[in-house]
């Protein structure tokens, strides 16, 4: 029995098991974001024939914090009729408008560009 009444396994449980859950979230996310950004530079660059569909926004924090926004445009790739979400930045998604029908340029799941054909 420790000083707080309880028994020193419950205690030990619960300094070993919180910590382990918060340090494998976090390796889970950078292993994450890694594998992703190495498939990403391993993916070919591709050039296609698209339009885009729609144009959704999330905005994370806010109250305490600094809100952030991130922006995802869904595009149709023309020849093949796939869909893509990919995330562009906040002038990126400005210029989009439903609609628009231009090359799109992605690399994996990273945008690279939605250019006029010259």
């Amino acid at each position: 029995m420790n000083m707080f009444g309880g028994s020193p396994f419950g205690f030990d449980l619960f300094m070993t098991v919180i910590p382990l859950i918060v340090v494998g979230g976090i390796l889970y996310v950078i292993i994450k974001g890694m594998t992703t950004w190495m498939s990403n530079n391993a993916a070919p660059v591709l050039i296609e024939q698209a339009k885009v569909l729609s144009k959704r926004s999330q905005t994370y924090g806010g109250g305490d914090t600094q809100a952030r926004t991130a922006y995802f445009i869904t595009f149709e790739l023309v020849e093949s009729g796939d869909r893509l979400e990919l995330q562009v930045s906040g002038k990126e998604s400005g210029l989009l408008v439903e609609g628009d029908r231009r090359e799109l340029t992605y690399q994996g799941t990273r945008y690279k560009g939605f250019n006029r054909k010259l």
